[in-house]
């Protein structure tokens, strides 16, 4: 099976975690197994990725984290999960327009068969 290039995809790790976020508060393994279930496992975020992704969207805040006692399940387990701002979704959405207009360009250079 043909996966996708961790290059080609870099520019949108943030965006994709950031999709999973909108929907509910989450934590890294469970966006992890995300990312590959609604790709159809055509890709897969290593974790030092997923988690330097945590890191630089703190730092621009647009995702916060809390840890929880127990997990939203009611497990007793702690976990450090995350959850988007006004200013990640503001974040997002720029994303997603850019998306639409890198597409447009690069669906330019693609030949169909």
């Amino acid at each position: 099976m043909l996966e996708i290039s961790s290059d080609v995809i870099r520019g949108y790790n943030d965006t994709m975690i950031l999709s999973i976020l909108l929907k509910e508060p989450s934590y890294g393994y469970e966006i992890s197994k995300q990312i590959k279930t609604i790709s159809d496992g055509k890709y897969v975020i290593k974790e030092t990725t997923l988690y330097s992704a945590f890191t630089r969207m703190e730092k621009n805040e647009y995702i916060e984290s809390f840890v929880a006692s127990q997990d939203m399940s009611g497990n007793g387990k702690k976990r450090t999960y995350y959850r988007i701002t006004d200013k990640g979704k503001e974040y997002y959405h720029n994303k997603c327009e850019e998306w639409e207009l890198t597409k447009d360009v690069i669906e330019k250079f693609i030949e169909s068969n």
